[in-house]
This record gives C-alpha cells, structure tokens and sequence, in this order.
C-alpha cells in the first residue's frame, strides 16, 4: 500500500511523545497520520486534508476534545475516538453524547487502539446490498446509509446508524445489551451497557418526535426493542 492510498487519520494531542507514538503506531498499521496539537489546528488539518478517521485528546490548549468533536460533527460523519487521560464515566458518558463513536483511555494498548479505530471504520463503510427500512416515518436507507424522520434528513454518527440499523433490521425482537454491544462495538465491548446507554439516548434524540411514538423501547435490565 503507498501513502497515497494509505487512510488518513486526524490525530489531536498536545503531548509531542504521544502524537510521535501515534504515528509511528498508525504507520505501522497501514495507516497516515495527520497530526494537530488542538482544537483550532485540528479543525484547519480535518478541513483541508479530509481524513477517514480522528483520534482526538480530551484535555487540549484551546478547548476540549468535546467540543472538538461537536465542530466536527457539524460538516463531517468521520468516525471519532476520544483518546484521553480521564477514565471516569462521566467523561465518557459528555464524550459519546458529543458525537464520539469510541472513548480509549491512557495508557492505551496500540493493538486494542488500531483494533477499534478498523471497527469503526469498517462501521462507517457500510453495505451496498441491504434494503429500506420504514416505520413510523422514519425511513433507514441501508446502502446509502441516510435516514430521514418524516420526510427530514437527519444526522446520524456511523456508530449511530449502525446501532439504528441492528435494532430496526430485528425490529418486533428483543436485543440484549450484551448482543447489542458485540454486533455493533464488539466483544471488547460486551459489558460496557454506559456507552449503549449513550448512543441510545442520542438515537432516540435524534429520531423519536417528542410528542410521537417512542420507537425504541426499553426492557429494563435486558436490553431494547424496535417497534414494528
């Protein structure tokens, strides 16, 4: 693979020995990294350059990875992993719901770090060979991976619509949070129910009218179905 065809991947940090590992470890993964050491700098590389991915630091000199990865979510379905020092839940939790499709936390593992950023990747990537999917005025157009709400698109993260896509693909059925969790993360993922919560919540947000139908429903302590 030449560097021309490598992916290329946004790498946000105000730590140079972090942002040298990260390159070293994404080369070595087949990948190229474009590196920024905050928020604004980031912005100007994501703008510009248009990479396939971002890794972006929580704590930087400008700002915050959270809003970060707000501005980014404005123009671009990139999949985001928030890379950071802050393991608390409460961390995670503002992340995901800011549009990060993943939250690893330091000192990370460069294998389980390049593991998650090819899921994610190949979440966003999605199939050409799936089919329509209408209820309630919500209409899920897998292959063009476009979802619209009474008639309005809305914005989906590739983690989002993959998840919208497992529960209305088994609507009518109950899904465990553990079934969820491996089909759409994987099973490094299995018990993380918080980060399901999360992007559940932003679903729901995002497609449930507020005086409408609730389409996602929840089976206390086991998991969620999709209305029929």
């Amino acid at each position: 693979m030449t560097a021309a065809t490598r992916p290329r991947v946004l790498v946000c940090d105000d730590e140079p020995q972090i942002l040298r590992a990260l390159r070293v470890i994404l080369r070595d993964a087949g990948y190229e990294a474009l590196p920024a050491s905050g928020v604004e700098e980031a912005l100007d590389v994501a703008a510009v350059e248009r990479p396939d991915a971002a890794i972006i630091d929580l704590v930087l000199p400008d700002g915050d990875g959270i809003a970060l990865c707000r501005r980014l979510r404005e123009w671009s379905e990139m999949p985001v992993i928030v890379l950071s020092a802050v393991g608390d839940e409460e961390a995670k939790v503002r992340a995901l719901a800011s549009g990060a499709d993943d939250y690893v936390t330091k000192p990370f593992s460069p294998r389980e770090l390049v593991a998650r950023l090819e899921a994610n990747l190949r979440r966003a990537g999605g199939s050409e060979e799936e089919p329509l999917i209408t209820v309630e005025g919500v209409e899920i157009d897998l292959p063009r991976r476009r979802v619209t709400v009474q008639g309005e698109e809305v914005h989906l993260t590739p983690t989002e619509f993959e998840l919208l896509r497992e529960l209305a693909g088994n609507r009518g059925r109950l899904l465990t949070h553990r079934e969820l969790l491996v089909n759409v993360w994987g099973t490094g993922y299995a018990d993380d129910t918080q980060v399901l919560r999360a992007h559940i919540a932003n679903l729901r947000r995002k497609i449930e009218p507020q005086d409408g139908p609730r389409l996602i429903r929840t089976e206390s302590g086991v998991g969620y179905r999709f209305a029929r």
